[in-house]
This record gives structure tokens, sequence and C-alpha cells, in this order.
């Protein structure tokens, strides 16, 4: 009986990891991968801000006249408030990344909820804005976290494509290729504008990236936005 207990306690806490598949994803939880109208894409980052390379990203933006979501880590948002700031100051959006990049699988629900409502309490403070949007480390989702975001208001969201820029090979050709796999009007894009939890100096793969990327969303007539734009309504 005690086993059975635990074995089910056990698939409540993990079950919700599976949609870290991306193909598992997008036939059961369309909705998590935040697709929005077809004429929009939806552009984020995670696991800053970061001084070494987030500016870096602000600068692009800037020069496309282009607002996204910044998934932040509670971590690095403590160590860099007035980064975060500046991001709101720009017309961005924060969201949450957790407050360290972890994976959920290895952390109790009681730690769980617990870092999750801290980084919620650190960003409304330091920026000003309350955050709408989560997005758990890995893409890797636990039941715990799940019911901790619900109580914050919290929408969990993932991706349609990524970059893959974390890697130690990736450059803007290898992150534009990965990209186009899944490009597609409606479609949320990741990113990384910090390489906190990846190869050292990989983000520069990604700021490389960027341009071209901006430019063909904007050549095939799509509106490049934050999460917050693309998402009303659905």
């Amino acid at each position: 009986m005690a086993a059975g207990l635990v074995a089910v306690a056990a698939g409540l806490h993990g079950a919700p990891a599976v949609t870290a598949l991306p193909a598992l994803r997008g036939r059961l939880l369309h909705r998590l991968d935040g697709v929005g109208p077809p004429d929009r894409i939806a552009l984020t980052f995670d696991d800053g801000p970061d001084p070494r390379s987030t500016p870096h990203f602000l600068e692009v933006l800037a020069a496309h006249r282009v607002r996204a979501t910044f998934f932040l880590l509670g971590t690095m948002l403590r160590r860099h408030p007035e980064l975060g700031r500046r991001l709101v100051a720009a017309g961005h959006e924060v969201a949450l990344h957790g407050g360290e990049h972890r994976n959920l699988l290895l952390r109790g629900p009681l730690a769980t909820g617990r870092d999750l409502a801290a980084a919620h309490e650190l960003t409304v403070a330091v920026t000003g804005q309350t955050p709408r949007f989560y997005r758990p480390p890995y893409g890797v989702s636990t039941g715990p976290a799940l019911l901790a975001a619900r109580r914050l208001g919290l929408r969990p969201v993932l991706w349609t494509c990524w970059g893959r820029d974390w890697t130690r090979t990736a450059d803007a050709r290898s992150v534009l290729a990965e990209l186009r796999r899944g490009l597609r009007g409606g479609g949320t894009v990741l990113l990384h504008d910090s390489s906190c939890a990846a190869t050292p100096g990989a983000w520069r793969s990604a700021l490389d990236a960027l341009p071209h990327l901006l430019d063909e969303c904007r050549q095939r007539g799509w509106t490049v936005g934050p999460l917050g734009d693309h998402l009303d309504g659905t």
C-alpha cells in the first residue's frame, strides 16, 4: 500500500515533464506551445538578466524597434536588479523562469513552490511589472510547479521553435537553421540572452542570429513582439 502511494505521488510529481517533448506537446497541449495569431511571432529569451550579454540584445531589439519577453531567473535578477528595470523601461515584458536554473524533477514540492513565489515577489518588487507567464528551466515542469504557477496567476508557456543556441558548436548559421525547422506564423521563438546555464559565451550565437531572424520575419509579413501581445485573447 505504502509503495503504491509513493508511486502515485511520484507520477503526479513528474508526469507534466512530458510536455518538454515538442512532438507530444504539439498533439496534446497545443496551448502550452504559445501559439497565437498566424500573422504574429512571439520573441522570448531565457536565463537573464545578464550584464555580459543582455545589453547587446537590447541594442539589436531597439535598432529593429521590436519588443520581446524576457524569462528571468531570480538568482540573476537579484544580482543585477538595474538590468531588470532597464528591460521594463525599454518596453519589454518580463516573465518568470524560476528562482534557479535547476531541473524541477529533482526538487520537492515545498522548495518548488517557495522558489517560484520568491522569484515572483522579487520580479514585481524590482521591475514594477507583474509577470503573467512562466517557463520552467529546461521546459521540464512538475505537478507542484504547475500548482504554484496557478496560485500566482501565471500561465505556463514553452515554445514552438528554438535555436539550440546554448551549445559549444552553435553559431548564427546553426541557430537560424534550427529555428527554421519550426518557424511558422503564430509561433513562439526561444533564444537565450545569457549563458549562465550553458556553454560560456554561447549567447553570441543567438545575438548574431537575431538580426537575420527579425529581417526574415518582417519579409514574411509577421509582426514580432512579446507574449502578452501575442497571446491576448487565446
